[in-house]
């Protein structure tokens, strides 16, 4: 038996976190320089959309991972 609020509140807190994570790595890049026009708003926004895109990403595959390795070792009678 699956409890659903509990997986949907992990599932919620792993993409805010992992979103958070890109958010801040890609921060530390100098990525206004990939840019001819110095455009601050549309840079930032850039910035946002591409996190949300591989924090997002990066949360299913480790939610993926840790799903497969439960039905790997779950013995159904």
């Amino acid at each position: 038996m699956q409890v659903y609020g509990v997986d949907a509140i992990v599932r919620i807190i792993s993409h805010l976190t992992f979103i958070y994570l890109a958010f801040w790595s890609l921060r530390s890049l100098r990525v206004e320089t990939f840019f001819k026009v110095m455009m601050p708003t549309q840079v930032r926004m850039a910035i946002v959309l591409f996190s949300i895109f591989l924090g997002y990403t990066a949360s299913n595959f480790f939610l993926e991972i840790i799903a497969l390795c439960r039905n790997l070792f779950y013995v159904g009678l």
